[in-house]
This record gives structure tokens, sequence and C-alpha cells, in this order.
């Protein structure tokens, strides 16, 4: 998988599951580089997510929501998730 079709799919599926106004995935793997253990496979992603529904939610709640929606991802291509609600 690159990172330019995991964005694709993460985008994807969002706003396919949850009412969301906007999103932005920012790639920040290369934070991460040269930390030990780093697997050049998984990425470290930020999301920049502009959403009332998820908004009006406690953070532990929304983030549960996001990660039921990316488990597959999160499983296999994400290593780090950074998540930023407006």
């Amino acid at each position: 998988m690159n990172i330019n079709d995991l964005i694709t799919i993460v985008k994807k599926k969002i706003k396919a599951n949850l009412s969301v106004e906007n999103i932005d995935v920012e790639d920040k793997t290369f934070l991460h580089k040269n930390h030990q253990g780093n697997d050049s496979k998984k990425f470290h992603l930020k999301l920049i997510i502009n959403s009332s529904e998820l908004k009006q939610m406690k953070k532990i709640q929304s983030t549960k929501k996001i990660y039921n929606v990316l488990k597959e991802e999160l499983d296999k291509y994400i290593h780090s998730i950074q998540i930023l609600i407006d």
C-alpha cells in the first residue's frame, strides 16, 4: 500500500461512515523515520476532521468511532494516528 492510496481510503471510509463536513489527512511518517522499531510498511497519519457530530461527543467516544471505521487500516497500514476534531 502506498501513502496516497491509504489517504484516499481513509477519507472515503470516514466520509461514508460519519457525518463529516471536511477531512484533511496528512502524512507524518517522516517524523518517525529514525525511531526504533519503525516499520517502513506502516504510516503515521494526522487527521483533521471538521464534524459537528464528532465535536458533540466526548473525545474518547469520537476516537473509538474513528478507530472502528478504520480498524482494517489501523491493523495493517497505520502505525500511529493523530486525530484533531474541529
